[in-house]
């Protein structure tokens, strides 16, 4: 099968581009880079990845950031329809994996009203990615039975309305996506719903990238450990016993912070 044939003209596919570092990609993901004839990506699409993009392709920036969105999701979805209706081979390229947070579903739903085939090429989604790079475990037997990811991002103005009875049991990891500027109401609502100040945290900045930065402390001092971290960098949070694992002992590798005891 020929590069092209992977995506037929007037059809979308959302691809997952990973936390960042390209060789995280799959090469399902890579194929269909190059197979494209316009790509759109988020602003959380490493560079690396975008460096993979043939020449002559056709490059649409639809990034959106917290508090600074470039494009409201209604238009991206009325980008790709207008790229896929006038015959192309459409690539939405997405951070991490497209059905973590990444609004897969508006736009299928979006795009099947009006007819278009879509797929979803899934990625590496960032708490996995995060673990891997702390030598840390998202589930451990006997500590952590599950995992529950949720998202902090919120619309100006509204409040974070998590269930924090649920989120505070323990017996699991919690991971947190786009939580830096929350973390202070995180850590105070969760220690109040009865979970453990103790709990070992692991603030994940960059996660894959060159600028890669791991802060490892305790759930009390959250606020403390966001501190430094700025609004430009995608930050996570991953909360319980599971996280920290072989590196909370053993400094791994030069990103590696603890900064608590």
């Amino acid at each position: 099968m020929q590069q092209n044939e992977l995506i037929a003209p007037g059809e979308v596919w959302l691809v997952g581009a990973g936390p960042g570092d390209p060789d995280l990609l799959t090469r399902k993901a890579e194929k269909l880079i190059v197979a494209a004839e316009i790509v759109f990506y988020d602003a959380l699409v490493g560079p690396g990845v975008l460096d993979l993009v043939p020449d002559g392709t056709e490059v649409v920036s639809v990034g959106k950031r917290s508090g600074r969105h470039s494009k409201a999701q209604e238009s991206i979805n009325d980008l790709l329809l207008v790229a896929a209706k006038a015959g192309k081979r459409v690539v939405r390229l997405k951070g991490g994996d497209p059905s973590v947070f990444g609004r897969s579903a508006e736009e299928m739903a979006y795009l099947a009203e009006e007819g278009i085939p879509v797929r979803i090429c899934p990625g590496i989604t960032t708490a996995s990615a995060a673990a891997a790079s702390g030598n840390a475990s998202l589930t451990l037997r006997g500590v952590a039975r599950g995992l529950t990811l949720v998202t902090a991002h919120l619309k100006a103005g509204q409040p974070l309305q998590l269930d924090w009875d649920v989120l505070a049991r323990a017996g699991g990891t919690l991971g947190i996506y786009m939580g830096r500027a929350a973390a202070s109401e995180i850590s105070r609502s969760l220690i109040a719903a009865g979970r453990d100040p103790e709990t070992p945290v692991m603030v994940a900045v960059n996660v894959s990238l060159p600028n890669e930065r791991l802060i490892r402390g305790k759930l009390s001092a959250l606020a403390f450990l966001v501190a430094t971290i700025s609004d430009e960098d995608p930050t996570l949070l991953l909360i319980g016993e599971a996280v920290a694992g072989f590196a909370q002992e053993h400094e791994v590798g030069k990103h590696l912070y603890c900064t608590t005891e």
